[in-house]
């Protein structure tokens, strides 16, 4: 693409010649000084436009990470080389993502001739999923400064825009890191299936006496006891809803289904690091099918099913999904339900529940709106706020009583606003490990 455009100064130029035209118009003697200035002004452009036609346009050359963390400023660098045999004079607007916000564009600078110099800019990326660089566009301006041409130099560039995993790892992790410290060894073995020997030590104050290890103790002349650790090799599987539900968003801006893959990243990165498998079905929209593996790249993989899926405009069909995840795994698994339900999918939410758990153990996360919570605890002062206190109070006194239904079915159910859920996630897997229901 290239465009020409007059600079400032012919503009100030040819209006200051009209001028004197105007007033050749009335005085004879201004005549020669209008044609003369006429005739100069016309060689100056001319051969100023044909200096710039000749002049080619730097070389650009970005560099970008292939992959942006959601709502981090990030930095990008622009590497110019000018190749004309002389100076430049150009402005420059980097062709970024049409969604991301940028600081630092656009960027005015000039390159001697044969000379290299760099452009930094800082973008930050609201969502998730692909963007693109669609290269960069340049106003060069000729020698004299009479023009300039617009050029599209440089590559595109295609980049993949991620859950801020960092922000998960560093602030949610802290939170929940009580709970983390409670998975792993333990010193009590429990009554059941849950739990694999992992080493003999010396006998402490507080061991259980069926702990002990005779054999090893008439070796030593000493009390050993025996260690247990939580089972490995068990299998976590999360059932993502990307329907119409998940659109809903909070005061923050983030939508129910962003703060539900934070909290899904959290745990699967907890789950894989005890030993465990980790899978996803996603539905609603979006069909994502992940089978539970067992690797150190897990959470990798997941970010790259993950990444660019956004809630539909579809309703979820909580029953087929279950009905689906029942057929792909049949081995018993924690299926951990992320959704966001209202009344009127209370009952289809209810048989899903009916079916998973003839095999499954499961753990639905029903997201709640943070507005209600606000509702519920503002002050009431007039009759408006009252019947909106009444209102909410008894919508959710019937989720509650849904809640219950689930929990009679041997569900174990949150019922929370999104930003309390990576956390909570973290804490009710960590008390299914250590009581062995798996």
């Amino acid at each position: 693409m290239s465009a020409l455009s007059p600079g400032r100064p012919l503009l100030l130029a040819a209006g200051a010649w009209t001028a004197i035209g105007v007033g050749a118009a009335w005085l004879a003697v201004l005549m020669p000084l209008w044609q003369g200035a006429g005739v100069l002004l016309a060689a100056l452009a001319g051969a100023d436009l044909w200096l710039l036609l000749r002049t080619p346009p730097p070389q650009v050359e970005r560099r970008v990470s292939a992959i942006l963390p959601q709502g981090v400023w990030c930095p990008v660098q622009l590497a110019l080389v000018n190749t004309a045999a002389r100076p430049l004079r150009l402005a420059l607007h980097d062709l970024h993502p049409a969604d991301a916000e940028v600081a630092g564009l656009p960027a005015h600078l000039r390159l001697g001739a044969g000379a290299r110099a760099e452009v930094g800019y800082r973008l930050k990326a609201p969502s998730r999923g692909p963007r693109a660089f669609a290269g960069c566009d340049l106003r060069v301006q000729s020698p004299l400064g009479l023009w300039g041409r617009r050029r599209r130099a440089g590559a595109g560039r295609r980049v993949r825009v991620y859950p801020n995993f960092a922000a998960i790892e560093h602030g949610t992790l802290l939170a929940a890191s009580d709970h983390r410290a409670g998975l792993g060894v333990r010193r009590q073995r429990r009554r059941g299936t849950g739990a694999q020997f992992h080493q003999l030590r010396e006998y402490r104050r507080g061991d259980s006496l069926r702990h002990i290890d005779w054999k090893a103790t008439s070796r030593m002349r000493k009390p050993i006891t025996r260690e247990y650790q939580d089972e490995r090799d068990q299998r976590l599987v999360f059932l993502l809803d990307c329907g119409r539900r998940m659109r809903h968003r909070d005061r923050d801006g983030r939508c129910h289904l962003d703060e539900a893959l934070n909290a899904l990243l959290l745990l699967a990165s907890v789950a894989v690091r005890q030993g465990d498998a980790v899978g996803l079905l996603a539905y609603g929209g979006s069909e994502r099918w992940l089978p539970p593996r067992q690797a150190p790249d897990t959470v990798q993989r997941l970010l790259g099913q993950v990444f660019d899926l956004q809630p539909s405009l579809a309703v979820a069909d909580h029953l087929a999904a279950a009905r689906d995840l029942l057929l792909r795994q049949p081995r018993r698994a924690l299926v951990v339900f992320l959704t966001n339900s209202r009344d009127e999918d209370q009952a289809e939410l209810l048989r899903a529940a009916q079916v998973l758990r003839r095999r499954h153990l499961l753990l639905v996360a029903n997201l709640r709106e943070a507005a209600l919570d606000e509702v519920v605890s503002a002050p009431v002062t007039t009759a408006a706020a009252a019947r909106r206190f009444h209102a909410v109070q008894a919508y959710l006194d019937a989720r509650a009583r849904q809640h219950e239904r689930l929990m009679h079915l041997g569900c174990r159910v949150l019922d929370l606003p999104p930003a309390e859920l990576p956390a909570a996630l973290v804490s009710s897997y960590a008390r299914i490990k250590r009581s062995a229901l798996l």
